[in-house]
């Protein structure tokens, strides 16, 4: 069948506007932190996609959203980047995006990357005892850890779910004394040491900044 000009005009526009663009599927406890890091280093040809956060605790949902959206949106951009790590899927993200032909951030999580994957494998020979936060998970701490485990009307829960935990690391991406603040009493909470670590963005801004 022969495409008309109508048809061309429009294919070479779509192919046009593909040019250079790189569309990011990312969890949406990723979304602050990548927009930030596109504006600080002026990545405008990089467009944002979020998958809800909540799929933080329903990781198994994941593959299947990301395979969605690829095959949805490859036609429209350039590269597509998957900026999740393997954040609970059991290596089942990893096959998909090498099915789809697409790269992801390296890493078994969020903690991971935000640290330094290297440095993280290192410290975690010690630290199987610690419960992480990231500054989204400060700021959103009932949401996604007390009410999810039960806690907030149940605190008796609290030994059962934490009591093998020595100390809370708060991971942070940005400087803010409210956060760091907010961090100490979510681990005051939890009946854990408080430990502060300021993370930055890690191999997250790493992983980006090798796109360009």
């Amino acid at each position: 069948m022969d495409l008309s000009d109508e048809d061309l005009t429009r294919d070479g526009l779509k192919a046009e506007a593909a040019k250079g663009r790189i569309l990011l599927i990312a969890c949406g406890a990723l979304a602050r932190e990548i927009l930030d890091l596109q504006k600080a280093n002026g990545w405008d040809h990089m467009v944002l996609t979020c998958l809800p956060a909540i799929y933080h605790l329903h990781p198994e949902k994941i593959p299947t959203e990301v395979r969605k959206i690829v095959e949805e949106k490859r036609d429209d951009f350039a590269q597509i980047f998957v900026v999740y790590a393997d954040c609970g899927t059991g290596g089942i993200l990893k096959n998909t995006c090498d099915e789809l032909g697409v790269e992801m951030v390296q890493g078994p999580h969020c903690y991971s990357f935000y640290e330094g994957n290297d440095r993280f494998a290192e410290l975690s020979e010690n630290e199987f005892t610690s419960f992480y936060l990231t500054d989204f998970l400060v700021r959103q701490f009932d949401a996604f850890i007390m009410k999810p485990m039960g806690l907030d009307k149940h605190p008796e829960l609290r030994d059962m779910i934490f009591g093998n935990y020595e100390k809370l690391v708060y991971q942070a991406q940005i400087e803010d004394p409210a956060l760091k603040a907010k961090a100490a009493e979510c681990a005051e909470r939890l009946g854990l040491e408080f430990e502060y670590r300021f993370t930055g963005y890690g191999d997250l801004k790493s992983a980006l900044k090798a796109l360009n």
